[in-house]
């Protein structure tokens, strides 16, 4: 089998750059990987992820139960390791992903209260790496940021680009995406770093460094 490493954090936290940075070094340093994003939402299997992140199905996350939602990212996945990168897994591909079963846990699990969550992460792992038999992570890299922190990048981000929120990105559920995000992380033993240091973001290349060094024994 193959390894498979896992960008992962909030909407604002930084998580893609650093995706983006880290696939730049590992090409530049001839390894061999395959990159994948998600969702996939050009692929017809993202057609209810878009559906749901557009208001479609309900206004608010809340109005989709977080099991119902994640079905819908499960499917998109399934389809992505048949389609792409099974056969390059099973023969022992290194594989980085920006977003995977972890995002399920940050925003699905939102919508519960702390209380509720172990078990549905539990649910979360056994439905997508059981059932399904998708691979599960051999490193999950969370970019802990705080919720206020986070929603001043993504606003930043969406005046930059031109681009508007879907239904996760309002800063009252960021905060509770933050919250469960720690908690998975703790849970599962994921790999967290800090991207504020002394109420002050961190530069992405001290980041990138930080995180390369975690990356570095699987490649």
């Amino acid at each position: 089998m193959g390894k498979l490493i896992v960008f992962e954090g909030v909407d604002g936290s930084g998580k893609s750059t650093q995706f983006e940075l880290m696939c730049d070094r590992l090409t530049k340093e001839n390894v061999q990987f395959k990159r994948l994003i998600f969702p996939r939402y050009s692929e017809p299997s993202s057609a209810l992820i878009k559906m749901y992140l557009g208001g479609e199905l309900g206004e608010n996350p809340d109005d989709i139960n977080a099991y119902a939602a994640s079905s819908f990212y499960a499917v998109d996945r399934y389809a992505s390791f048949i389609q792409d990168w099974h056969e390059y897994y099973n023969s022992g591909g290194l594989i980085v992903t920006d977003r995977y079963t972890t995002s399920n846990a940050l925003h699905q699990g939102a919508k519960m209260i702390a209380s509720e969550r172990s078990s549905f992460f539990k649910w979360l792992y056994d439905y997508e790496f059981g059932l399904l038999g998708l691979p599960e992570p051999d490193l999950v890299i969370y970019m802990d940021i705080c919720a206020e922190f986070a929603a001043k990048r993504l606003k930043r981000r969406q005046s930059e680009t031109d681009t508007h929120a879907d239904i996760h990105e309002n800063e009252a559920y960021l905060r509770k995406s933050v919250e469960c995000g720690l908690q998975a992380a703790n849970q599962f033993g994921w790999c967290k770093i800090s991207c504020i240091s002394n109420n002050t973001e961190r530069d992405k290349c001290e980041i990138h460094a930080e995180a390369y060094d975690k990356i570095k024994e699987f490649v």
